[in-house]
């Protein structure tokens, strides 16, 4: 073959490898691209699913796996699996009936949490806030005020993220008071979520520094903890005396009081933190206020120990990177060349 043949046979074999490797038009949208559409009810996803698709058994159990894996940190997975689920749960939605679309209604409820949790990880606050609204949607569908209260959860986390700490607070509380003012029975499933929607005010009030709100509503679920008797994870809660103490670790950490952080992490046992998403936060948190203590060698320590625990808490998650930026723009030189080599190693730019 001669050389110019050649040249025209290689350029042409190299330009289409190089096209082909893009997607086409038509290729599936992933991450969260298939989130958006999910959430804005794309024509075409999910309008056609299957009686088995839909049966309520199958749509339990997705939803209980979505729950399962973010709460062991697989974000890539529920990223993979959660936007058609949602496209089949607003089909349930609009096909069953009676107990059943109930039901239906806050299994959409719990999914649609999912949803906005991983996309505020993830820093999507716009499509946070369309999956937190979707969720209380369909928990009020349900008319389950555990559920409600549920929902109210990530609506104060959507709330507390755009920097809206006052309402943010208000709306915590403001459901806490009325699912325990219309609630029989304090059920486990009750206690939990009561206790978890008090910790999330409990936060917002102290990203507001409102030490007073902040220590209430703590005290508040502390004593729901002890009441509940235990650390368990009712209604996908994690809700428990120990995860007030994680909380306020936080919320120190929030006000400024590194030392107080740290005093209180030291109190805890990371045995009795059973999910993978509560202790990478703990850990996370801790890092944390060993930078602002000045620690430069034990924040980095933490941190590695968090990516071996949870390595998408760290690799995927953009406040994580700010809190890898913030220790290498703080830390001596022999840590800032650790730090260098380990975010490079796990696939991090700072």
């Amino acid at each position: 073959m001669h050389r110019r043949t050649f040249g025209k046979v290689a350029g042409a074999s190299l330009f289409s490898t190089i096209l082909g490797d893009l997607p086409s038009d038509g290729a599936p949208l992933e991450g969260v691209e298939a989130f958006a559409a999910a959430l804005a009810g794309y024509p075409g996803i999910g309008d056609s699913a299957s009686p088995a698709t839909l049966s309520m058994a199958r749509l339990d159990a997705a939803v209980a796996a979505a729950k399962r894996n973010y709460q062991a940190t697989k974000y890539s997975a529920v990223t993979r699996s959660l936007p058609a689920l949602l496209a089949d749960l607003r089909l349930a939605c609009a096909t069953y009936e009676g107990d059943a679309r109930l039901q239906a209604e806050a299994l959409s409820a719990e999914a649609h949490h999912v949803a906005a949790s991983i996309l505020l990880k993830l820093d999507h606050q716009g499509l946070a806030w369309v999956a937190a609204d979707r969720s209380m949607q369909a928990a009020r569908n349900s008319q389950d005020l555990t559920i409600i209260g549920s929902s109210a959860r990530i609506i104060t986390h959507a709330l507390m993220n755009d920097g809206h700490h006052g309402a943010a607070t208000k709306t915590a509380s403001s459901y806490a008071e009325r699912i325990d003012h219309d609630t029989e029975h304090r059920t486990p499933d009750f206690l939990s979520v009561y206790g978890a929607l008090l910790l999330r005010g409990a936060v917002a009030a102290g990203q507001r520094s409102d030490r007073h709100t902040a220590a209430t509503l703590l005290d508040e679920a502390q004593a729901a903890g002890h009441e509940l008797g235990g650390d368990h994870n009712h209604r996908w809660t994690a809700f428990g005396p120990t995860n007030v103490q994680l909380h306020r670790v936080n919320i120190a950490l929030q006000l400024g009081d590194a030392g107080a952080a740290i005093q209180e992490a030291r109190t805890i046992d990371l045995n009795h933190v059973p999910l993978t998403e509560r202790k990478a936060t703990l850990l996370i948190d801790t890092s944390r206020a060993l930078t602002q203590w000045g620690k430069h060698e034990k924040a980095y320590d933490v941190l590695r120990f968090a990516h071996q625990l949870a390595p998408e808490e760290i690799s995927a998650r953009p406040a994580v990177h700010r809190t890898l930026r913030d220790l290498m723009a703080t830390a001596p030189p022999s840590i800032k060349r650790q730090l260098q080599e380990f975010t490079t190693e796990i696939g991090v730019r700072l």
